[in-house]
């Protein structure tokens, strides 16, 4: 299976490269944190992904500005342009309708290009995403995301990846050395500190809460329990305000979901028939240890996110004592 590189023009005129492999309905991956379409393509990370993926639909993935085979001299970094470059590089393969895949921060700018194209999208699928950055959830503080952004900088690009080693810890904590060091590797040939640097400012004030009423497709959101790098409340919180969007729990620790893990053939398989008429008509189950909830399709508006989430769960058939459990919280508080 081979992938056509091409390149396309950004709506401020920078250099997009993007990929095409595979036959079927077009699914288009919008952009993560840092990639480079040839180096990752026989990685032990992401070619699982790929040829997966590729084996029923045609695959538009693309490097984000400032990384990979794209530019990496770009004026601007930020959200609304990644958006923009995800929707040049739809134009560019003259889409009508497509599906959307969006890993980590891909799910927010997945979300983002729905609301403002409501009639192109069929599918969201989202994987590890979440609808806030870490500056926006309040979990860490400002000094720690300026530092963090300072020892970037620093780091990055120095041959020592015991720097880049922290960032690969998170994101999978379970990988084997061979997996851990190919990672630690594609962060330094895919971009520049002051790039790596300068998305990590990006990354931290993403926030589209107010937006994921407005999605009216399907969507599926997939999260690992254990995640590392996104809290697993941020992938329920993202699916209690998408009106009817489908949450899967999956066991594992890893934010990039791993060949070698058990969770692989669970995501796969729901994947696969959600994106197909499949999912058309599922009732919310429980299928080992992952957890499968049809959020409700309408959810009243003053509801606080915990709240909505309660709430998912009871249209899910769950008692007070489940939803107890599954939140960590009292059941007087469910």
């Amino acid at each position: 299976m081979d992938q056509q590189i091409r390149v396309c023009a950004a709506p401020d005129g920078a250099a997009i490269a993007y990929a095409v492999v595979g036959s079927g309905p077009p699914l288009v991956k919008a952009p993560n944190w840092l990639t480079h379409l040839e180096f990752e393509w026989n990685s032990p990370v992401w070619r699982h992904w790929w040829e997966e993926l590729a084996k029923t639909h045609t695959l538009i993935r693309f490097d984000q500005r400032g990384s990979g085979l794209s530019d990496r001299a770009v004026n601007e970094q930020s959200f609304d342009t990644w958006v923009g470059d995800l929707s040049a590089v739809i134009d560019a393969v003259g889409l009508d309708k497509f599906s959307l895949l969006g890993i980590s921060q891909g799910g927010a700018i997945a979300a983002a290009y729905t609301v403002q194209n409501p009639n192109r999208v069929n599918r969201i699928v989202m994987c590890g995403a979440y609808p806030r950055g870490m500056g926006k959830r309040g979990d860490t503080s400002k000094e720690e995301i300026e530092a963090l952004v300072t020892l970037t900088r620093a780091g990055w690009g120095r041959d020592d990846p015991a720097y880049r080693q922290l960032f690969t810890s998170r994101f999978m904590p379970d990988a084997t050395r061979e997996q851990m060091s190919w990672f630690n590797d594609l962060q330094r040939v895919s971009t520049s500190a002051q790039n790596a640097a300068s998305v990590l400012n990006v990354l931290a004030n993403i926030d589209v809460l107010n937006i994921l009423g407005r999605i009216d497709v399907p969507t599926l959101v997939l999260h690992a329990n254990g995640d590392r790098q996104v809290p697993y409340d941020q992938g329920r919180q993202l699916a209690s305000l998408i009106p009817g969007a489908r949450f899967v729990g999956l066991d594992g620790s890893n934010h990039l979901l791993l060949q070698t893990e058990p969770a692989w053939p669970v995501a796969v398989k729901k994947i696969r028939a959600f994106l197909s008429n499949e999912s058309r008509g599922m009732s919310p189950v429980e299928i080992s240890g992952e957890s499968d909830i049809q959020i409700p399709g309408h959810i009243p508006a003053d509801l606080s996110p915990r709240e909505a989430e309660v709430l998912s769960l009871i249209a899910a058939g769950q008692t007070n004592r489940d939803i107890a459990e599954k939140l960590f919280i009292t059941t007087n508080t469910v």
